[in-house]
């Protein structure tokens, strides 16, 4: 097991997005959600770490993935890139926080993989 010095020496922060496709949006989501990593990857935002995407079976999908840093999290808010495909997130979906997801009121929450 790593040593406590490892994980403060680690600058990276991992998100738990969560996405509620808007009424006959589900296939425009997923098709958005599963570009969302590469895409902030071209801007250098997020580590070259898989995202993991799963879904719940009210079909709001659930995305894990890491950010380089506290600093990139705060730079995608300025990034013309990031700005325009968080305006083709609008339009899909609408985000909720994980706690308003059915399943994460289990002991173990599980989901369906998408990737």
């Amino acid at each position: 097991m790593p040593s406590n010095q490892y994980f403060s020496k680690m600058n990276s922060r991992i998100t738990i997005a969560v996405y509620k496709p808007l009424e006959g949006k589900e296939t425009a989501l997923l098709d958005l959600v599963l570009t969302h990593h590469q895409r902030l990857s071209d801007e250098k935002l997020v580590t070259q770490r898989l995202p993991i995407i799963c879904q719940a079976k009210d079909k709001t999908i659930l995305e894990i993935f890491e950010w380089q840093s506290e600093e990139a999290i705060h730079a995608a808010h300025s990034n013309p890139a990031v700005l325009a495909m968080w305006k083709e997130f609008g339009e899909v979906c609408t985000y909720l926080p994980v706690a308003e997801v059915y399943e994460s009121k289990n002991m173990f929450s599980d989901f369906s993989p998408v990737n």
